[in-house]
């Protein structure tokens, strides 16, 4: 089995909905995520995939989305506020927590068509979330 694994760093903000701890509140981290990929055999240039491919097809996505914006919750109430503001919002159907945007991003990079395994999102440099593809 081969597997490959690109990181990309890119900076969000949040908040969680139903939640009685500090990340009830608006705040922001300096995220990584760790895409990893995996397949039982090389194409015909001796790769998986190559890592431009990753960059184009998922870090495009993550800096076009993700990077220095705002993911909340649709039934977030301070979103319509942000929104007549012309705040960069990106709506979730999902509270923003770590494993959600794992799987958002998990999500994303299989619609690319890419053989994703696992997504880790490195939410502090000591906590993160990660999800994998489904048994």
């Amino acid at each position: 089995m081969y597997r490959v694994t690109r990181e990309i760093a890119f900076c969000y903000g949040h908040r969680l909905l139903n939640y009685e701890g500090k990340c009830k509140h608006l705040h922001g981290h300096n995220g990584r995520a760790v895409i990893v990929l995996e397949a039982q055999s090389l194409d015909a240039r001796g790769m998986l995939v190559d890592f431009v491919e990753i960059k184009q097809k998922v870090q495009r996505w993550i800096d076009e989305n993700l990077d220095h914006n705002m993911l909340l919750c649709r039934d977030d109430p301070i979103l319509p506020v942000l929104v007549e503001q012309g705040e960069r919002v990106f709506v979730m159907d999902a509270n923003p927590t770590a494993e959600n945007i794992a799987r958002l991003i998990f999500e994303r990079t299989a619609d690319e068509g890419l053989p994703v395994v696992e997504v880790i999102l490195w939410e502090t440099e000591k906590c993160y979330a990660a999800y994998s593809s489904p048994a």
